[in-house]
């Protein structure tokens, strides 16, 4: 379901019974840390048995609680401040063992990122990218890092690559200036969203460009300016955003991209070794060490 549960709890809250409207102020005023509990664990804080919680999702019209709780965790992941952030991660850890939790989390959305991930979609990228006469790459705040490792390898692949920097909305217009219909643009950003890569995006779909996202819904607002979408699962390890699943994504598309333009990729490692060889590249590493 795609509407925000908040305003489906507002416009239902008359006709809640007196155990349903304990749990929708609740979770209206502290939604940040409803979203994150269970079923069980939402009815003690706010005294109702845990079958209540259960109507009360479907009452809302889920085909379950964790179904209302994953709408929840989707619609306040955007809004969340790193304050609210770090108190969430905090009770979500409590006095488990934090490599142990953090890990498994990254382990978790790296599953479920293959068992959901689009594999027509993801060739389709594969296919706009090879064909693209240039490669622009999008990515702002801690997506930056992901924008830098994907522009680097494909800077090796191909001859004309533009990792665009972000510092000001006008500086990305004026990268993105010349884009058109032969090229492609990647655009990454999981919440909080950038809105200078939506800007972005969206004056390369304007020209006409092929727009490729990497996010981590249907519902973000990069992908509604997608040519192709690809989806990642993100989430919060506390004020950290962790970014394995589309780091794990981001690898796949480069070995993809790679293993067609296997010919070039070898050629250009060729050179790079002779190049390395010609100027003292590997003395000088070793005399460093």
């Amino acid at each position: 379901m795609s509407r925000d549960v908040l305003t489906a709890i507002q416009n239902r809250m008359p006709t809640f019974s007196k155990g349903q409207k304990l749990i929708a102020h609740f979770i209206l005023d502290s939604y940040d840390k409803a979203a994150f509990m269970t079923a069980s664990r939402l009815g003690k804080t706010v005294n109702v048995s845990e079958s209540t919680v259960v109507r009360f999702a479907a009452e809302l019209g889920y085909d379950g609680y964790p179904s209302m709780q994953k709408a929840l965790q989707e619609m306040i992941r955007s809004k969340l401040t790193s304050i609210q952030r770090i108190e969430v991660a905090n009770d979500r850890i409590g006095d488990h063992d934090i490599l142990s939790t953090v890990m498994q989390s990254d382990i978790e959305k790296i599953r479920l990122t293959l068992e959901e991930a689009d594999r027509s979609g993801f060739n389709r990228a594969v296919d706009a990218i090879l064909t693209a006469r240039r490669i622009y790459i999008v990515g702002a705040r801690s997506a930056a890092a992901l924008a830098d490792f994907l522009g680097f390898y494909f800077n090796l692949i191909f001859d004309d690559v533009l990792l665009i920097r972000t510092t000001s909305v006008s500086e990305t217009f004026e990268q993105l200036l010349r884009v058109s219909r032969e090229d492609v643009v990647i655009g990454i950003s999981f919440p909080r969203y950038s809105s200078r890569t939506v800007q972005a995006m969206r004056f390369a779909r304007d020209r006409g460009a092929k727009v490729v996202a990497l996010t981590d819904s249907e519902t973000s607002p990069l992908a509604e300016m997608a040519t192709v979408t690809l989806l990642a699962k993100s989430d919060m390890a506390s004020f950290v955003d962790s970014l394995v699943a589309p780091l794990s994504l981001i690898n796949a598309l480069i070995v993809a991209v790679g293993r067609r333009k296997n010919a070039d990729v070898a050629q250009t490692f060729a050179t790079l070794e002779q190049i390395w060889s010609e100027y003292g590249v590997y003395e000088q590493v070793e005399e460093e060490n």
